[in-house]
């Protein structure tokens, strides 16, 4: 089980940072041209609000029920923040995902309570693309010190 949502959360990322830059670009993009906000946008906010919820349930499965690292952080709290790789995987990606999660929701909110498209626009390229960054900086890349595969199962 562990094996498979390992798996599933390596791939679906590339969908969260696809569907993200797709719905960062439509805002940017739409706030510059200062065009309306139409379905399409509506659209791809919407699905990356989805994704990154579908990828913080199997990645808070992995946390509080499979992870060997955050089982080992648990029972040494003191002494698992001076070892890099566990920190990295029971503190820094986690908090740095969940926020990331926040601002992809603010986004939203902001966009659904706002009835000017230049707002809307604003709003999620400012949130959509706060997300991403911080997303892109939660990452455990390769050449990190937590790293692991660009694609696992490959």
């Amino acid at each position: 089980m562990y094996e498979a949502l390992l798996v599933v959360h390596s791939w679906l990322r590339w969908a969260v940072l696809l569907v993200g830059a797709y719905a960062f670009a439509r805002a940017a993009a739409g706030r510059f041209t200062r065009r309306p906000w139409t379905p399409a946008d509506e659209s791809a906010s919407r699905w990356f609000v989805i994704a990154v919820d579908l990828q913080v349930v199997v990645g808070l499965l992995l946390y509080f029920f499979f992870s060997s690292f955050t089982i080992a952080a648990w029972r040494d709290m003191a002494g698992s923040m001076a070892d890099a790789v566990i920190r990295f995987w029971a503190v820094e990606h986690v908090i740095g995902m969940l926020v990331a999660t926040a601002f992809v929701h603010v986004g939203r909110v902001r966009i659904k309570k706002s009835s000017e498209s230049p707002r809307k626009h604003f709003a999620a390229a400012i949130f959509f693309g706060l997300a991403l960054v911080l997303m892109l900086v939660s990452m455990p890349w390769p050449f990190s010190t937590a790293g692991r595969p660009m694609i696992r199962g490959i």
